[in-house]
């Protein structure tokens, strides 16, 4: 039960820091000069859930932490939710004009890159679980 209330903490906390900055949720601190897509909550809803399930799961002693790869699938989803004149990177390489001619476009494709990689991270984690389950010898066996 643990497991889940870490889960849905760190879904909550996920859906926050990527609806927040890109102001999804509106808020005084960030604004868009872009309005938001319409893909743009149920992307960031979704990560969000990805992201928490992917760290309710139990590790296996085989699996490194979760962090790496929710952190890389998160971050492309964020990138893809956020407005691209707001994101200083992509204005520092592309300008304004770059900005919304090749940044904006890719941002769809974006999304399905962070989400799948959050999947393909459970789907591994779900895996290995499996076959340490396998290889582990039922409870209350006893060896000869």
């Amino acid at each position: 039960m643990r497991r889940v209330g870490v889960g849905v903490g760190i879904a909550v906390f996920t859906l926050l820091v990527i609806a927040i900055p890109t102001d999804l949720i509106p808020n005084p601190i960030f604004t868009r000069q872009i309005e938001a897509p319409s893909w743009a909550w149920p992307v960031a809803i979704v990560t969000a859930v990805l992201a928490g399930a992917l760290i309710a799961l139990p590790r296996p002693t085989s699996c490194r932490p979760a962090t790496r790869t929710g952190i890389i699938g998160g971050g492309i989803a964020y990138f893809a939710v956020g407005c691209p004149t707001c994101n200083h990177l992509v204005m520092l390489a592309l300008g304004a004009t770059g900005a919304l001619a090749w940044f904006a476009p890719i941002q769809p494709y974006l999304a399905l890159i962070g989400l799948g990689i959050l999947a393909a991270a459970i789907g591994h984690r779900l895996w290995l679980l499996r076959s340490a389950a396998a290889v582990q010898p039922p409870a209350g066996a006893t060896e000869s």
